[in-house]
This record gives structure tokens, C-alpha cells and sequence, in this order.
């Protein structure tokens, strides 16, 4: 800002010494001769005032680019922290697409709006109020003929800035529904071929890259139109006061160098009222992304973590004492549910779609908080356990697998990135990855994209299971682990998961009921009730729900048709 006001300074000085300059010139054609040395040394002058001008400005913007991209890397920070306290429930509820879009397409036009309108408006407003002082010294009168194309001015600006902000706001929010609809389709982009939905899914980008493009043109075209107008209240403005300041100059009020000097002020009046007026425009698309951003930035946090760490180890005693949920509150999904997980026991979860099964574990990671009740671990309420010690003795394997850009080795590791080379060798051996990883060109380091391509869903879920296994937990989760996996590979992975389960509590949610035959307790939920727990052979001589399960699965249709 001292900068800015130097520098502006100097600009509206300019005008004045070549305005004498001019007069020098002037004097000398109707005297008898110029002063060419006096001429020189006012036009030195002149020059330096530029240059020092120019240097000033150079320097502010140097400074103002450090301003800004500082404040846009503590402003990625913040969202990025800002995700991470965000509860699951935001992120499950709000389109992934979108949520990307406002990390990166709005961080990055705030940034832009930021880097062109912050120094621009300085300068300009600094340079209104430098102009209309130079200007007010060399005519008064001129300087309010002037001045009367500031509320005009002022007028078409707000009201063409109220019509584009809102076009501006449609504009981002399109964007954001675009990169959720690409975002989607790539993911998904064999499924959308299999089931040859191509057409269906062009149909659906091409409303809305639509949508997009009305609310963009809009945005730009009324972003635009402030331009011609107020070059237009300038030209009026610029007639004016050639017109009147001729004849001020006839009659012997103003020099010749006084109204080449007034011109010019003019000119750079107008100018920034101009740049103004636009930069109104731009700082309009930087608030619509600014809004996008800090309603990110503002969204409720999850409950702030209480209480500390666990003294001692886990030993893996879960209680689930008269626990409530619901996703909404018109929809309650479990009520009054109550079960013990000791250490070491396998507790099996199955029903049907829908029952629970999936909720139940997302409760005992904290992923969701209770309506009613709790959930003690070794006797302690876990809501008083900080998320990040609960979680860091909890290994979780899900059903839809996750691999990041990296080595084979890196993913495994990241269950444990303490772990030792043997270490990650030992997990991979004992949950069979290693039968395959050396039929892989670069073994252990081979690098898989975010989609694992250069192996099979079967061993995606294998390198879960492996991380998982290094992770050594104290309580095991698997949602389905065995799901993508073939007959003969699951026996293994059988195998591999009886030795992970040894000691440790384990919660197993399965549809193959051949996986949980040799659980601890098999819990049956239907909407969100546990309608019958005990072992397989209990659950089988008892003719319910458990065995209609059981028999759907293992007997013929056509023994099951009544």
C-alpha cells in the first residue's frame, strides 16, 4: 500500500511538469527563443517521476504476488485441514465432484481474482484521488465537469455487479456439477460401457455443460458490458472538457500547458474508473468461489475429540450398550441394540442389504456418533477416546478396495509405515501376495495407479487384506473381504484370516455364510435389529431367520420353491 501511494504519486505528477514543459515550449515560439535548458531539465524530471513510478509498481507487484499465493497456500491448508475434522456424514452427503471442484477450480479463481483486482483497485482508487487533487489545483471548474460522471459511473456499476455476481455463482456451481458428472463417469467408465449407457450419460453431460454455458456466458457477458459503458461516460466526459477548457484558454484563465496537463488528467481519470468498475466484475467471480469455498470452511466439524489415549493395550472388549442411530431422523435405522464382542472372539454380522451390518462397524470406528446409548471398549466409552487412538488399534478390509499412486511395497506399508522390509514381506507371505508379485515385471516395486490397473480386483483385495495384516490391530473389521476374490484363493485367505483373527477381537460382515462357519457368535440383523445371535449350529437347529439365509444359499431352488 505505501508502495501504491508512491508510486501513484509520481504518476499524477507527470502530467503537471510536462504540462510545464509544454508552457516552456510555448513561451519560448512567442519570445524570443526556447530555453532548452530549462526544457531539458523538466523533462528529466518528467522521465525520473516515470521510472521511479515504474519501479514502484514493479516492486508491489512482486510483493503483492507473495501476499496472495501465501494466502492461497494457508487457504488450501485450511481446507485440507478443514476435510479431515469434517464428519463422514458431510462427505457422504455432497457430491465428491463437486467437493474437488472447490479445492481446486475456486481456490484457484479467488487466487486469480485476488492477483488481478487487489492491486489494480488500489492503484485505481489511489489514482481517482490523486488525479481529482491535480485536477481541482489546475481548474476547478473543469475538475466538477469531471466529477459528475462519478455517480453515473457508479450507478451502471452496481447495478450491472448485483445481475453478475448471481451469474457468477451459477457459473461455479456448474462447474462443480461438471466435474462431479466426469469425476462419476471416469470411475465408473467400464461400468458405463458394459451396460452401454454412453448415450444416457452424454445426455446428462450435455444438460449440464449447458447449464454451464448459459450461466458462464451470462456471467462474462455482463462482466463485460461495464467496459464499453464506461468508456463510453469517458469520450462524454473527454468532449466536455476539451470543449470548455478550449474556451477557458481563449479567455486567458488557463495555459495551454494547464489544459494538455488537464487532458491528460482526464484520460486518467477516466482510465481507472474503468478498471474500477471491471475489477467490481472480477472480484464478483472471486466472491461466487469465495462463498463455495467458505461454506466448506464453515460446514459443522465432528465433536472435538475428549478424554486421552488408552494407558494401556487394547485387549478388544466391545460392548454395545442400548445404542441408538439414524441416518435421518424420519428414518430410524437401529433402536435399542445391545451386544458383547469379548477378546478374541469372531463376531459374524449378517442379513440382508439394508439391515445394519455395514452401520454397526462404521459406529465402533466413530465414523458416525450415536443418537442414544454407547460403545464401550475394554470399559471405557469410546466417544471418551480420541478418534485417532481408537482408530490406531482398529484394521479395517473393505469390501470396495482403495490403493493409492505408488509401489506394491508403499501400499502395503501403509498399515504400518514403521514397518520393517521383513515385516512387509512376512504380511504379504502370510496373506498370500506374494504368489503374485513376482510374476509382476518389477516385483514389490511394481507402482499401481489410484485404480490398481496392473492387477486383478482378486489381488487388490489381497494387498488390503496384507495391509491390514501388517497393521497387527488389536480389533479386525472385515466388511466382505473375501467378496472379489475366487474359491480357491478365499480358501487361503481363510486361512491367512483365521491366523490374523488369532487373539484379537474381530467383527466379519459377510454374505457367504461359508466364510463364518467357525465364528465365535453370528449376530442376524433385519432393519436394524438383532433378531437372533449364537453359534452356526445354534442358528441352524433353531429354523429362523438364520437358516432361511443359510438355506438360500446352500440348498437347490428347487428344494426352497414353497
Amino acid at each position: 500500500m505505501v508502495l501504491a501511494v508512491f508510486s501513484v504519486t509520481l504518476v499524477v505528477l507527470g502530467p503537471r511538469i510536462l504540462g510545464r514543459a509544454t508552457d516552456i515550449v510555448f513561451e519560448g515560439l512567442l519570445a524570443d527563443g526556447i530555453d532548452f535548458g530549462r526544457l531539458h531539465r523538466t523533462l528529466g524530471l518528467a522521465l525520473a517521476v516515470y521510472v521511479g513510478s515504474y519501479l514502484l509498481g514493479y516492486l508491489q507487484a512482486f510483493l503483492l504476488a507473495g501476499v496472495v499465493q501465501r494466502t492461497m497456500f494457508r487457504l488450501r491448508r485450511d481446507v485440507e485441514t478443514k476435510i479431515h475434522a469434517l464428519p463422514l456424514s458431510y462427505v457422504d452427503q455432497n457430491s465428491r465432484g463437486d467437493l474437488l471442484s472447490r479445492v481446486t477450480n475456486d481456490i484457484d479463481n479467488i487466487s486469480q481474482s485476488l492477483q488481478q483486482s487487489l492491486s489494480q483497485l488500489l492503484t485505481s482508487v489511489l489514482t481517482i484521488i490523486g488525479v481529482l487533487v491535480m485536477m481541482f489545483d489546475v481548474s476547478i471548474l473543469l475538475a466538477l465537469i469531471a466529477l459528475a460522471v462519478i455517480p453515473i459511473s457508479l450507478f451502471a456499476t452496481k447495478s450491472i455487479a448485483k445481475r453478475s455476481r448471481a451469474k457468477f455463482m451459477a457459473q461455479w456451481s456448474k462447474t462443480g456439477q461438471v466435474n462431479g458428472i466426469i469425476e462419476e463417469t471416469f470411475t465408473g467408465h467400464a461400468i458405463v460401457k458394459a451396460f452401454g449407457q454412453q448415450a444416457d450419460v452424454e445426455a446428462r453431460f450435455a444438460t449440464t455443460n449447458q447449464d454451464l454455458y448459459e450461466a458462464a456466458d451470462g456471467a462474462q457477458f455482463m462482466s463485460g458490458s461495464i467496459q464499453p459503458v464506461m468508456m463510453f461516460l469517458g469520450n462524454l466526459n473527454y468532449v466536455a472538457i476539451a470543449v470548455i477548457g478550449g474556451m477557458r484558454v481563449t479567455a486567458g484563465a488557463l495555459t495551454l500547458g494547464d489544459i494538455q496537463a488537464f487532458a491528460q488528467y482526464s484520460r486518467q481519470f477516466t482510465v481507472p474508473l474503468t478498471t474500477t468498475a471491471s475489477m467490481f466484475n472480477v472480484l464478483q467471480s472471486g466472491v461466487a468461489s469465495a462463498e463455495r469455498v467458505f461454506e466448506l470452511l464453515d460446514a459443522t466439524e465432528q465433536s472435538p475429540d475428549q478424554g486421552e489415549a488408552p494407558a494401556e493395550p487394547t485387549r478388544g472388549d466391545v460392548r454395545f450398550e442400548n445404542v441408538s442411530f439414524s441416518y435421518s431422523p424420519e428414518r430410524p435405522l437401529i433402536s435399542d441394540l445391545s451386544f458383547e464382542a469379548r477378546p478374541g472372539e469372531t463376531v459374524a454380522i449378517v442379513g440382508p442389504t439394508g439391515a445394519g451390518k455395514t452401520t454397526l462397524v462404521n459406529l465402533l470406528m466413530r465414523f458416525y456418533e450415536l443418537d442414544g446409548g454407547r460403545i464401550v471398549l475394554d470399559g471405557r466409552d469410546i466417544a471418551a477416546i480420541p478418534r485417532s487412538a481408537l482408530r490406531s488399534q482398529i484394521g479395517m478390509v473393505l469390501q470396495d478396495t482403495w490403493l493409492f499412486n505408488g509401489t506394491i511395497r508403499e501400499n502395503i506399508a501403509f498399515g504400518n509405515p514403521q514397518a520393517t522390509n521383513e515385516q512387509i514381506l512376512a504380511a504379504a507371505k502370510a496373506t498370500y501376495v506374494d504368489r503374485f508379485v513376482h510374476s509382476l515385471p518389477d516385483g514389490y516395486d511394481t507402482v499401481l495407479d489410484g485404480e490398481g490397473a496392473a492387477v486383478s480386483a482378486g489381488e487388490k483385495q489381497l494387498l488390503t487384506i496384507a495391509r491390514a495384516f501388517l497393521a497387527d490391530p488389536a480389533i479386525l473389521i472385515l466388511d466382505e473381504a473375501t467378496s472379489s476374490v475366487d474359491t480357491r484363493t478365499e480358501v487361503l485367505i481363510q486361512k491367512a484370516m483365521s491366523a490374523l483373527r488369532r487373539d484379537r477381537t474381530s467383527f466379519v460382515i459377510a454374505h457367504r455364510l461359508s466364510t463364518i462357519r467357525d465364528a465365535t457368535v453370528i449376530l442376524v440383523m433385519e432393519n436394524g435389529a438383532i433378531v437372533e445371535q449364537g453359534s452356526h449350529d445354534e442358528l441352524l437347529a433353531r429354523q429362523g431367520t438364520y437358516h432361511r439365509l443359510y438355506q438360500s444359499q446352500f440348498v437347490a431352488p428347487t428344494d426352497n420353491l414353497d
